[in-house]
């Protein structure tokens, strides 16, 4: 592996996973292609997760500069949102999402276990392995929604009418925000194994057609957690310890 060529290239490759993408989210691709974690385990220096992955810094350093320099639609600048804006976003796009499948998938998951568990024991598992994906999303979301992201709007607007923040709302951040990043690492981990399970969701030639699309929604779950997470991670949770609240030890 390539060593880094000059003082700026070396100051790239120690910004984290977490920070190239937070910045423009079209690296997301890169990182992707290379099986780089940028959600759950974003908070790791790009030199770190090269050397982890085998992979020439100076070449990923290269695609995200390719990357950046593709057309971006205004809409995807995610870190210039207000986090107010943010937040329901969140809410609607990716907690949405999660509410209106993941019943789906767990239904799913278990009869094709059921059908083809004897020939593909890795089914069961992968069953079970859901329901806990489901089981702990539904806790998590609840506690953002009723509990962080109410008091995240409230901090934000006392910050912008410079009234001091109340101590119910600073309480309930320095409470949650270092748990649910906790939980997004356990999900994430209980995602990867999933994947892993599934060989990388490969179809096998005697699945009938509920296998293959249980399958190609596990993807799209999976796809769609990256960016859930990556917002609330790398974006809204760094926008409420740097903005709202003093740093969190």
């Amino acid at each position: 592996m390539n060593e880094p060529k000059n003082s700026r290239e070396e100051e790239a490759v120690g910004k984290t996973i977490g920070d190239f993408v937070a910045e423009d989210y079209r690296t997301a691709g890169v990182f992707e292609k290379y099986g780089i974690d940028f959600c759950c385990g974003g908070n790791v220096a790009l030199s770190t997760a090269c050397r982890q992955k085998g992979v020439d810094p100076t070449l990923i350093l290269q695609e995200i500069e390719a990357a950046k320099a593709e057309p971006v639609a205004r809409s995807e600048n995610f870190a210039a949102w207000e986090l107010p804006f943010l937040a329901d976003y969140i809410v609607t796009v990716h907690h949405g999402y999660i509410k209106e499948n993941v019943g789906q998938i767990v239904s799913h998951a278990h009869k094709i276990a059921e059908v083809h568990g004897s020939r593909h024991p890795e089914l069961t598992e992968i069953a079970a392995m859901f329901d806990g994906v489901a089981a702990d999303l539904t806790a998590h979301l609840r506690e953002e929604e009723e509990i962080l992201f109410p008091a995240l709007k409230r901090a934000d607007s006392a910050r912008a009418a410079g009234k001091k923040l109340e101590q119910q709302d600073v309480d309930a951040m320095r409470g949650n925000l270092a748990k649910l990043r906790r939980e997004h690492e356990e999900v994430g981990d209980m995602v990867h194994a999933i994947r892993r399970l599934a060989k990388d969701f490969a179809v096998p030639g005697d699945a009938c057609n509920t296998y293959a699309v249980t399958y190609k929604k596990l993807k799209e779950f999976e796809d769609d957690l990256h960016k859930h997470v990556h917002l609330e991670n790398n974006i809204l949770f760094l926008k409420a310890e740097r903005y709202l609240v003093p740093p969190l030890a």
